[in-house]
């Protein structure tokens, strides 16, 4: 039976059509996909060799080609020093040239998909209107891999590569975009957030660390993540934030210097998920951007609507739930249980597989050279 594309639109007009939100086809997969690159990429770093399939250099080299146009569109001089003008000009190509990028990524089977995937490849960047980026636009992002993997263009192997070397790229695009033209931080709730952009390198980032000699107490420690920042989403993370503020850790990051005296990875990683639920997922003017087409559906997950919508390539991921878990850390508001990802693709089972938001915009600034002595946790944060 031939699978019937669409052009993915907005559906979530208000808050009141969350509950359906969590409960759809696309939540189920969104947070299946999310948890099985999350088990993918336990104990394992970025440098560790792991297999690269043709489909996941297609996505880098795509990737390559964004961060080239940045060099081919340098700043505009404006009076202004947020939100540079220039970023339209390359938002501007991106839509052009997003079909024609995704007919050299997808194989010959899986084209007619681009009808799809194009919206979700714009969005991933950031809004052209507002020359800002932050959490909506990551989702987005990992709403485009998921499709990548129920298409079956990613399969159970490609799930450590998706993660530590995709994934790492798009952060390094999406950094290099935000630096070069000073985006604003979409929907910032300053020093009470965990990033002003991003979130997801967090919760996979945390699992890489699991069973590694490094303890969170170290993440306000700037010269490990200046060392292992390559090799770890989290310090990565840790060290764009240093490149971007100034004072101390405990002051522009707060929240992440209250996960620092969480006693292990585990937690931080179980309490990462939970708060990007509440605090993403949930959150109604984040979700309100998010596309629906006939992959990622609004239709409740397991109706015969559901089914029938899923009735060609797209394979549905499917979850099991959890046992009762102790939550390490509180997010702002409580949300319902996770269930554990189940396989992205036919037969792939996660389970085999063992292994800030900163002050105000005025705080954020250019690259600044290293001090170590900022990075020094208090008392209060190795506690």
């Amino acid at each position: 039976m031939e699978h019937n594309y669409v052009v993915p639109t907005k559906a979530l007009k208000d808050a009141s059509q969350i509950p359906a939100w969590e409960k759809s086809s696309a939540y189920y997969n969104i947070t299946g996909f999310l948890q099985t690159v999350n088990v993918a990429v336990k104990g394992r770093m970025c440098s560790d060799p792991h297999p690269k399939s043709k489909n996941v250099e297609a996505t880098v080299k795509m990737l390559d080609t964004l961060e080239q146009w940045i060099d081919e569109i340098p700043p505009v001089n404006q009076p202004q020093r947020f939100g540079n003008t220039a970023f339209r000009t390359w938002f501007t190509r991106l839509e052009e040239r997003a079909e024609a990028l995704l007919q050299q990524l997808l194989p010959i089977s899986k084209r007619e998909a681009g009808i799809e995937l194009r919206n979700y490849l714009i969005d991933s960047f950031g809004n052209k209107t507002r020359i800002d980026y932050g959490s909506g636009h990551e989702l987005t992002f990992a709403a485009f891999l998921c499709c990548l993997a129920m298409l079956e263009v990613y399969v159970e192997s490609d799930m450590v590569a998706v993660g530590l070397t995709v994934f790492k790229r798009y952060l390094e695009v999406v950094r290099k975009l935000q630096c070069t033209y000073m985006l604003e931080p979409a929907g910032s709730h300053g020093v009470w957030g965990l990033d002003d952009y991003q979130f997801i390198p967090y919760y996979w980032g945390s699992s890489q660390l699991m069973g590694s000699s490094f303890k969170p107490s170290q993440i306000p420690d700037r010269a490990i993540a200046d060392t292992y920042g390559e090799d770890y989403l989290f310090f990565s993370c840790i060290r764009f934030i240093y490149k971007m503020k100034t004072g101390p850790f405990f002051e522009h990051s707060r929240y992440l210097f209250d996960i620092s005296s969480v006693p292990e990875w585990r937690k931080v990683n179980s309490g990462l998920l939970k708060m990007y639920q509440a605090e993403v997922l949930l959150k109604h003017p984040v979700v309100q951007h998010f596309l629906f087409g006939s992959m990622l559906t609004l239709k409740q997950h397991g109706s015969a609507a559901d089914a029938a919508s899923a009735a060609a390539p797209p394979a549905p991921l499917r979850t099991e739930s959890p046992p009762p878990a102790e939550d390490p850390f509180k997010p702002t508001r409580a949300a319902p249980g996770v269930p554990i990802a189940g396989p992205v693709a036919p037969g792939f089972d996660p389970r085999k597989h063992r292994g800030t938001n900163g002050p105000a915009r005025g705080c954020l600034r250019r690259p600044q050279p290293a001090n170590p002595a900022e990075s020094q946790p208090s008392d209060a944060g190795s506690a």
